[in-house]
């Protein structure tokens, strides 16, 4: 009977300590910044873009899965590979105020990936001039 009773709390350890390390093994991403301000811009030229960088701090590949804008004036373009462990990489957000009104816009976008931290939200801000005449 001790036997078995010692075989089990063994084998129940090893499960702890199995599950511990399984969790410290992921993908993470940690971005230089999480804000860019584009300021003050016309809107004769009403199309702005940024770079929003990123290390994999992560004991495993990144994915991002997704980047998605909330509304259509803002596009991201982001990595369809994975990123391996300690590599950069960026997405890219371009705002597009054609035909918006002139004034000021703080728009988001949601990056999802299958990192530690699943979702991460970026923001883009500005202020639309209307152009002297």
């Amino acid at each position: 009977m001790k036997k078995i009773l010692f075989l089990t709390v063994m084998v129940l350890c090893s499960m702890i300590t199995f599950a511990q390390t399984a969790e410290k093994s992921q993908a993470e991403i940690r971005f230089e910044k999480l804000t860019h301000d584009f300021g003050t811009f016309p809107d004769s030229s009403p199309k702005v873009t940024c770079v929003f960088n990123f290390t994999n701090v992560g004991t495993l590949p990144l994915v991002i899965n997704q980047a998605i804008a909330s509304c259509g004036c803002t596009v991201p373009e982001y990595p369809k590979t994975p990123i391996k462990p300690g590599e950069k990489g960026q997405i890219k957000v371009t705002y597009n105020g054609a035909g918006k009104f002139p004034g000021h816009f703080k728009k988001s976008i949601t990056v999802r990936t299958n990192g530690a931290i699943e979702m991460t939200r970026l923001y883009v801000e500005g202020t639309m001039e209307e152009a002297k005449k």
